[in-house]
């Protein structure tokens, strides 16, 4: 991979939680690199979001933050939904990667007097490391510097398929151009959610990441294929995988944040401008997702196929 250590981190810190967590799924039928008539048409995750009384208060999308340039993923029913939509909710508004989102992860990333980052491993998984950091180009001191969570998201994008540039996220941010734009947590807000993390759930985060670089060579679009897909009982398997198999991760990546965002999407779905809210897939399936909780408040959501 070419670029930078640090560049390497912010460019996939630009794209944020995603590969690493958001779909961690297994494959299904159809690849994004199949001609396309071969291609079933796409279906991510939509919902309907009504009141009790069947008002529509909104809709909520499941996204992908990196794809490849020619992956066609817009529906009719999503492009309806973003055209009668009076703002955008996102995890992050600002997905430039510019200087003061270089200076926030800089400032959050680095520390100096770190051990090696081997060190940082069990000794069974410092081979996978090295094939890891080899693939992507990187020196075995490339990230010494880097704070361990910092660091596993670096080695996550390395195998990565796709582009942040072409996330759905920044492209339905564009598509809201003239409307209103609100983040839920904003670059500095996500990066502080790895920061907190002790240090052993931290070196848990970066053993998952070595440990699936394996099955990531192997199939690396399955990610893809899933969300492509909106399979819900598969991306809220993936869910259990991975680094989200860890419970403390699991509740620090991906549970706490649901409640966060439930708490906040109430009142604002009860009020008159009726948002399209766009987050990760995996945010909105299963028992503790956000389809979950908002029908806990009380509202319906209906999947738009």
């Amino acid at each position: 991979m070419a670029g930078t250590p640090g560049a390497m981190g912010l460019r996939f810190a630009a794209g944020i939680i995603a590969p690493l967590l958001l779909l961690l799924a297994a494959g299904c039928s159809d690849t994004p690199d199949m001609p396309a008539a071969d291609r079933a048409p796409p279906a991510p995750l939509l919902y309907e979001i009504a009141s009790a009384d069947g008002s529509v208060e909104g809709w909520m999308v499941g996204t992908i933050h990196a794809l490849p340039a020619f992956v066609e993923w817009r529906t009719p029913a999503l492009a309806k939904a973003a055209d009668s939509a009076d703002l955008l909710v996102v995890e992050v508004r600002d997905l430039s990667g510019g200087g003061a989102a270089a200076a926030i992860y800089a400032g959050l990333a680095k520390s100096p007097g770190l051990p090696p980052l081997d060190q940082r491993l069990p000794p069974e998984l410092r081979p996978q490391l090295a094939a890891l950091m080899a693939r992507g180009g990187l020196a075995a001191n490339d990230l010494a510097a880097d704070e361990t969570w910092a660091a596993a998201l670096a080695l996550a994008r390395i195998d990565a398929p796709g582009d942040p540039a072409n996330g759905v996220d920044r492209a339905l941010i564009a598509d809201f151009a003239g409307r209103p734009v609100r983040e839920l947590e904003g670059f500095r807000g996500q990066l502080a959610i790895f920061d907190r993390l002790p240090e052993d759930q931290q070196r848990a985060m970066l053993a998952a990441v070595v440990r699936e670089s394996t099955s990531a060579v192997r199939d690396p679009e399955r990610l893809q294929r899933a969300w492509i897909a909106g399979d819900a009982a598969m991306i809220e398997a993936s869910t259990r995988q991975g680094i989200l198999a860890d419970p403390a991760l699991r509740a620090a990546l991906l549970t706490a944040r649901n409640r966060r965002w439930a708490a906040a999407l109430g009142p604002l779905l009860a009020g008159d401008p009726r948002p399209l809210i766009a987050v990760g897939t995996a945010h909105l399936v299963g028992s503790d997702g956000l389809a979950a909780l908002l029908e806990a408040q009380g509202y319906r959501l209906r999947p738009i196929p």
